[in-house]
C-alpha cells in the first residue's frame, strides 16, 4: 500500500493563493475564512495563526499582493519608459486578480506595495523628472481607474442575470482574458485604449 502524502503546511503565501482563487472565481463577497478553510483543508482558525486578525488581515493582504509590482529598467531609460514599464506592469497585475481590484482601489498601500511605490519614485527622479511623487500618485490613479473601467466593460463581474454576487470565473488570468461574455471589449482594444491614455498622462506629466 502506497504511502501517504503528507499534507501540504499552511503558510500565509498558501492562504493568499486559495483566496485569490475564490476572489477570481467567485467574487469578494464570497471569500469567507469558513469557504477559505475549507479550500485549504483546514480549520477556519487555523488561518488565524498565520493572519492573527482574521478577515481584516486577509483583506490587506490580498490588497498588498496585487498592487506590488517590481521594475528594473535599464540604465538609459528616459523618465518616460520607466513610467511607461511601471503603469504596465500595475496593469498586469490587477488584471490578473479582479476580484479584489476592491481592495486595491480602498487599502492604502503597505509593506512590500508601499516599498514599490517608494521605488518607482526613486528611479523616476534618478531618470530625471522633478516632480516624481507627484507623477506616481497620478500614474496610480489612471492605471487603477482604467483597469476598473475594463474590468467592468470586460463583463467578468456579472452573472448570466447580472447578479454581481455570482461574479463568473475568469477563462484563463490576465488581459487576455477581458474577452468575456455578452459583446465585451476585445482585448486588443482595452490595450489599445490604456496606452492611448497613458500616453497622454506621461504628456502631461512633462516639464513645461
Amino acid at each position: 500500500m502506497p504511502a501517504k502524502r503528507p499534507p501540504v503546511p499552511l503558510s500565509r503565501e498558501r492562504i493568499i493563493e486559495a483566496a485569490l482563487h475564490i476572489a477570481d472565481g467567485q467574487g469578494l463577497r464570497r471569500l469567507t475564512m469558513r469557504r477559505l478553510g475549507d479550500a485549504l483543508q483546514v480549520e477556519a482558525m487555523a488561518i488565524y495563526h498565520h493572519l492573527p486578525r482574521g478577515k481584516e488581515a486577509l483583506m490587506d493582504a490580498l490588497a498588498e499582493h496585487v498592487t506590488t509590482v517590481a521594475v528594473e529598467p535599464s540604465g538609459a531609460a528616459s523618465w518616460q519608459e520607466v513610467a511607461r514599464a511601471w503603469a504596465r506592469a500595475a496593469r498586469t497585475a490587477l488584471l490578473d486578480h479582479p476580484g479584489v481590484l476592491a481592495l486595491a482601489l480602498t487599502k492604502p498601500p503597505r509593506g512590500t506595495a508601499l516599498m514599490a511605490i517608494r521605488d518607482q519614485t526613486e528611479q523616476l527622479a534618478e531618470a530625471g523628472l522633478d516632480d516624481a511623487a507627484r507623477a506616481v500618485r497620478t500614474l496610480r490613479a489612471f492605471v487603477m481607474g482604467s483597469v476598473a473601467v475594463e474590468i467592468q466593460r470586460s463583463g467578468w463581474a456579472a452573472g448570466p442575470d447580472g447578479d454581481e454576487e455570482d461574479a463568473l470565473p475568469l477563462p484563463e488570468p490576465g488581459p487576455a482574458a477581458l474577452s468575456g461574455p455578452g459583446g465585451a471589449e476585445p482585448a486588443e482594444e482595452a490595450v489599445d485604449a490604456f496606452e492611448r491614455g497613458l500616453e497622454a498622462v506621461l504628456r502631461g506629466l512633462a516639464p513645461a
